[in-house]
C-alpha cells in the first residue's frame, strides 16, 4: 500500500496542475548561466533498487546518511567520501521502507517507516533505542521529520495533515522497545481543502530555538508556521511564487531552501524576522536533479537526493541510472 501512496504523492495534483508548477516555479535564465547554480555528484549509493529519499547530516562529524524508500536500508557516506556503504540493512527490525531521516547531537539517528513508525538507533553502535508506533487504527504515511534543540523530534503525516511528537523523555522511557506515536498538533483547520486521500504535509524544519516550526502542504503549494509553544499555525505569506510540489526543507538562520520533486526544481527562499513571510530569491530547475527529494545543507552547498521515482520507481516505469547517487549543488 505505501508504494501507492507515495505514487500519489507525485500524480496527486493532475498534469494540469503540474504544468501550472513548473511555470510557478520556471527559472527565468538557464540554470547553468555563469555565475549560477551547478549541479555535480556528491557520492554513489550501492544497490541496484536503492531509490533514495531521505537525507540526514551528522551535526558532530559531518557524516551524511541516506535511507531507501524501496527496501529500508540506511546508507552512510563518510564526510569527503565519494561512495555510500551499507550502514543498515534492507528490512532491518522489520522496516521496509526508509523515508525521512535526521541525525541529532545525541549521536542518534532517526528513520521513518512510512506506515509503520519511527525508529531511532545509536550512531555508535547501531543498536535500536526505541520504536515509536503510528497508531494501528489509522491509515498513516509519515514522511518527513525535524529535531529541535532540545532533543524534541516532529513527525509528519501526509494523508492526514497532522504533526507527531517524541521527546527526549519518551525516548529514554523506551529503552530500547515500543511506544507509541501521539499527535501533537492538527493542521486540518489551516489547510484548504484537498480531495481524499490527497498528499498534503511533507517536509518539516525548526527555527534555531526550536520554537517555531514550517511545514510545506505540496500539494496545495503553501508553506505553514506551527508554534511550538501554543499550537497556533499561520499560513506564511509567500512572494515571488509557491511550494506546489514541495517535497523536502532545509532551514538555516532565514535562508529556507525546497525540494520540488515532480519538477526538478530548487527553490530559496527568505524568511521574515517572525517567520510569517518568506520571498522568493533563487530557483534551479535541471533534469539532472532526478526527482529531489530532499536536502540538506552544509559548508559546501546542498546535498540533494536525486531518487529517480520516474524511472522504475514508485512514480512510473522505466529503468534508473545506476548508480543511484546524491547531487552536489552549489551556488543555491
Amino acid at each position: 500500500m505505501s508504494r501507492s501512496i507515495h505514487r500519489r504523492t507525485f500524480l496527486t495534483a493532475g498534469a494540469g496542475a503540474t504544468a501550472a508548477a513548473a511555470l510557478a516555479v520556471a527559472a527565468p535564465a538557464p540554470a547553468r548561466a555563469a555565475g549560477g547554480p551547478r549541479v555535480s555528484t556528491a557520492f554513489t549509493l550501492p544497490g541496484e533498487r536503492a531509490y533514495p529519499e531521505g537525507i540526514a547530516l551528522d551535526p558532530r562529524t559531518g557524516d551524511a546518511y541516506v535511507g531507501s524508500y524501496t527496501t529500508g536500508a540506511v546508507y552512510r557516506a563518510a564526510a569527503g567520501s565519494r561512495a555510500a556503504q551499507v550502514f543498515l540493512p534492507a528490512g532491518a527490525d522489520g522496516r521496509t521502507t526508509a523515508n525521512g531521516l535526521k541525525a541529532d547531537r545525541a549521536g542518534r539517528l532517526w528513520v521513518i517507516d512510512s506506515t509503520t513508525g519511527v525508529d531511532v538507533y545509536d550512531l555508535r553502535d547501531r543498536s535500536l533505542l526505541a520504536r515509536f508506533e503510528a497508531p494501528r487504527d489509522e491509515t498513516p504515511f509519515l514522511n518527513d521529520l525535524v529535531v529541535t534543540a532540545d532533543g524534541t523530534a516532529y513527525v509528519t503525516d501526509s494523508l492526514r495533515p497532522l504533526v507527531y511528537r517524541v521527546t527526549p523523555a519518551e525516548v529514554a522511557r523506551a529503552r530500547g522497545g515500543r511506544a507509541p506515536l501521539t499527535v501533537r498538533y492538527d493542521l486540518n483547520g489551516a489547510l484548504p481543502p484537498h480531495p481524499p486521500g490527497s498528499i498534503t504535509l511533507n517536509g518539516i524544519v525548526a527555527d534555531r530555538t526550536g520554537r517555531l516550526l514550517f511545514v510545506v502542504d505540496m500539494t496545495g503549494g503553501g508553506l505553514y508556521r506551527v508554534s511550538v509553544a501554543d499550537g497556533s499555525v499561520r499560513q506564511v505569506a509567500l512572494h515571488g511564487g509557491d511550494m506546489v510540489h514541495g517535497d523536502g526543507l532545509e532551514l538555516a538562520h532565514r535562508t529556507l531552501w525546497v525540494a520540488h520533486n515532480a519538477t526538478n526544481t530548487l527553490t530559496r527562499w527568505h524568511l521574515s524576522p517572525d517567520g510569517t513571510g518568506a520571498r522568493l530569491t533563487r530557483t534551479l530547475t535541471d533534469p539532472g536533479l532526478r526527482i529531489p527529494t530532499t536536502l540538506a545543507h552544509d559548508h559546501h552547498g546542498l546535498l540533494v537526493v536525486r531518487s529517480q521515482f520516474d524511472k522504475g520507481g514508485p512514480m512510473g516505469p522505466g529503468t534508473p541510472r545506476t548508480p543511484f547517487t546524491v547531487a552536489r549543488v552549489t551556488g543555491m
